[in-house]
């Protein structure tokens, strides 16, 4: 594409780069005048969806986002909150979907590498990434190829950076059949006195170009990105970046080295849209005009024009402003880690962006009003409305027992093992993970420190569908109590809010509902939100995603000798269900696989109990009353026991249940906020208790047994072997599979 060539802006090719009609009028009374091929392509990236939020812009301003943990909120690069002591997390979670659709293994190693560049251009090294990966059904023909390309991506990708992956979410759904979701997470450690950020303040600064060479890939990926998949979608393949892990390595050990130094004005990596919005970005926020050279533009193709290099989403970039005399300093850095080196150009008091090439000025813009005049849509929404909730006795008990029922659960694709998926990730480099995937959430060191970082990410889709304000509350709050399990203070949240076409008002209700949920729960638990993604489109041929809005979170450990986790140790102790039992089946796992169907409204959410429960159970743990703690989650209270014996290879004797609710019912339902921990018989009865002096129901649910078997009276036992055999095999069967 010659963009010094003579041409015509036409309406195919202003819907070729995402833009409406309206949009482009709005353009032109901006420009006063019809642009150029260069910078029709950077307003088209810079107002696309991916890089504008403006179907989203409205409602996450709703969203709490402050707290006196909080340094930093939505807005930059990545959030940060306070850990004490002069260290800092910083941390985000963001959706590579569409690429990875297209391009598995490129899509999903791109995007840990985009989300890991996101975290240590704000000084912080990586130190934990987490991922959550929905997949279409497993007996879909593009399921399998898919799984196999994200896993390997990001296995690939983190394996070879050095950065552990420690934790993450794996489901299959129908759903999700022709538009996977790959969430990428990233989590990093930095010193409170040397956070970097993204506004280039000052005029005559030189504007240094580090990282890989520019190529062609990755062309039009924003605007791919905000794009619905129809029947052509395999034919956007050119618009998937590749990813060179370890030059990214590289690219981290520079930049943190030069910010060891006095250098730095500014800094931010060159994700969607590349040169474009990192240019516009760090200009706008620093109040100052940019000149670009692009001549000077490290390229690794002949012939790249101004168009092809401002959109070019090239991997392992970075852009700095650099204090004027530092440049040498700078480059033998780079060098040294045999990168590439530019200065490109300088800041300017103009307040405009000028991109010139071979002479040419191929673009000439008001940073303020490109970086900020997106439109802003309020876009008609229809809200969902919830179902009915039904009662318990409603859903069949399994025909097999309880017993044979949770074998059934464990074996089925909702809640089988996903070690097939973790074990190809390192979780263990860098020597500083405590508890590893699998778990409740995932624990890391603070290097050389007593503290420790829970990280977690999770979402119920079933219950967002049926009920996207309840089913979004639900998901922030199994964050908070999968912290609260291993011992954390929770913290923080990121969000990525991934929908289906917002100009559909009942989809639009949905991302409005979610919403409406997060600030809720964020509200009720100080639990503010301080970074997100928001990813939509998210649809083939009119055929949308169920609505996930995935959250990740993390929390503070403030001594590792205090962490927990669910597997069973201690022989002679009994376990203690905490939180109320109502025998909750509608949208359940047991009701998909047993009903075969969902229906119903979702569990509901008590914000208050849950504030109860967590900090019940945070003090057991750190007056180490508690061996093994387990939050209750998808299938139930006995699926969570099961776990916890299987983690810790321990037999339990479960107590009958005696009460007026199905028994089937108590032992599988999804009733919130509930946790079981095993401790001491002595101690059981001054613990439950503390429990009903905080108004929290609780109860003896088991007691270890010395044998190797899941015992349940009138119903007889299982061996562990067996429940292990059914649990792990049907991920390895399945992937193993023609």
């Amino acid at each position: 594409m010659n963009d010094t060539a003579p041409f015509k802006i036409t309406d195919e090719l202003v819907a070729e780069h995402g833009l409406s009609g309206e949009e482009y009028k709005t353009l032109l009374e901006i420009l006063a005048r019809e642009p150029s091929l260069t910078e029709l392509g950077i307003f088209s990236v810079m107002w696309s969806e991916h890089c504008s939020y403006k179907s989203s812009r409205f409602w996450l301003k709703t969203l709490p986002t402050t707290g006196p943990q909080v340094i930093q909120g939505p807005g930059e690069n990545a959030g940060i909150v306070d850990l004490g002591d002069g260290y800092a997390c910083v941390f985000k979670m963001e959706s590579h979907n569409h690429p990875s659709y297209i391009e598995p293994y490129q899509g999903a190693a791109t995007g840990v590498g985009g989300i890991m560049r996101d975290v240590f251009t704000m000084g912080a090294r990586p130190v934990a990434n987490l991922n959550a990966l929905r997949f279409g059904a497993p007996d879909h023909p593009k399921t399998k190829h898919l799984v196999s390309g994200v896993v390997a991506g990001i296995g690939g990708y983190g394996n070879c950076v050095g950065v552990p992956t420690v934790g993450g979410e794996v489901n299959f759904d129908a759903g999700y059949n022709n538009n996977i979701l790959v969430n990428a997470m990233c989590v990093g450690l930095a010193r409170t006195d040397k956070i970097f950020y993204s506004a280039a303040k000052g005029v005559g600064h030189p504007v240094v170009y580090v990282g890989s060479k520019t190529g062609r890939d990755g062309i039009h990926g924003a605007t791919m990105a905000s794009a619905e998949f129809d029947d052509k979608s395999d034919e956007k393949r050119p618009t998937v970046q590749v990813g060179d892990p370890f030059t990214e390595k590289l690219l981290i050990e520079a930049c943190l080295e030069l910010m060891a130094s006095d250098a730095i004005i500014a800094i931010q990596d060159m994700g969607a849209a590349g040169l474009t919005s990192s240019t516009a970005e760090m200009a706008d926020k620093g109040g100052v005009g940019i000149a670009l050279d692009l001549d000077k533009v490290p390229q690794r193709e002949t012939n790249m024009t101004a168009y092809e290099m401002m959109l070019s989403e090239s991997q392992e970039r970075m852009l700095i402003v650099l204090k004027p005399g530092s440049e040498h300093e700078a480059e033998t850095i780079f060098r040294k880690w045999d990168l590439d080196f530019a200065v490109i150009g300088k800041t300017t008091d103009t307040g405009r962006m000028i991109v010139t090439h071979k002479g040419n000025v191929e673009a000439d813009l008001p940073v303020t009003v490109l970086a900020n005049s997106a439109p802003m849509y309020e876009r008609p929404w229809e809200a969902t409305v919830p179902p009915q909730p039904i009662l318990p006795e409603w859903v069949k008990a399994p025909d097999n027992g309880v017993l044979g029922g949770l074998k059934t659960l464990l074996a089925s694709h909702h809640l089988a093992s996903r070690r097939w998926v973790w074990e190809q990730y390192d979780h263990m480099v860098m020597g500083d993970t405590i508890v590893h995937p699998g778990a409740d959430a995932a624990v890391v060191r603070v290097h050389g420190t007593d503290k420790g970082i829970a990280a977690t990410c999770d979402v119920t889709p079933r219950y967002v569908t049926a009920d996207p304000t309840m089913g979004t509350k639900q998901a922030v709050v199994e964050t908070w109590r999968n912290l609260t399990a291993v011992g954390a203070d929770p913290l923080a949240i990121t969000d990525n809010m991934n929908f289906a076409n917002p100009e559909r008002p009942p989809i639009m209700g949905q991302f409005v509902g979610s919403c409406q949920g997060i600030a809720e729960a964020c509200h009720v638990l100080e639990f503010p939100v301080v970074s997100g993604n928001v990813s939509l489109y998210n649809e083939t041929n009119g055929i949308g995603i169920p609505p996930t809005p995935a959250i990740g979170a993390v929390g503070l450990i403030p001594d590792t000798k205090y962490v927990s986790d669910h597997a069973l140790k201690r022989d002679g102790d009994v376990l203690i269900v905490i939180g109320a039992e109502n025998g909750w089946l509608g949208q359940t796992v047991y009701q998909d696989i047993f009903a075969e169907k969902l229906e119903g409204a979702p569990p509901p959410v008590d914000l208050g109990d849950e504030l109860k429960a967590g900090r019940l159970v945070r003090s057991l743990i750190r007056e180490q009353v508690t061996s093994a703690v387990h939050d209750v989650s998808d299938g139930g209270l006995l699926v969570a026991i099961a776990e916890m014996a299987l983690a810790g290879d321990k037999g339990v004797e479960l107590f009958p249940y005696e009460g007026r609710q199905p028994t089937h019912a108590i032992w599988f339902g999804e009733d919130q906020g509930r946790y079981v921990i095993s401790v001491q018989a002595e101690d059981a009865e001054r613990i439950l208790e503390r429990s009903r002096l905080l108004d929290l129901p609780a109860r003896l649910v088991a007691r270890m047994s010395g044998d190797d078997a899941l015992t349940l009276t009138n119903e007889g036992s299982v061996p562990l072997t067996e429940l292990r055999q059914v649990h792990e095999s049907w991920l390895p069967e399945l992937m193993a599979n023609p």
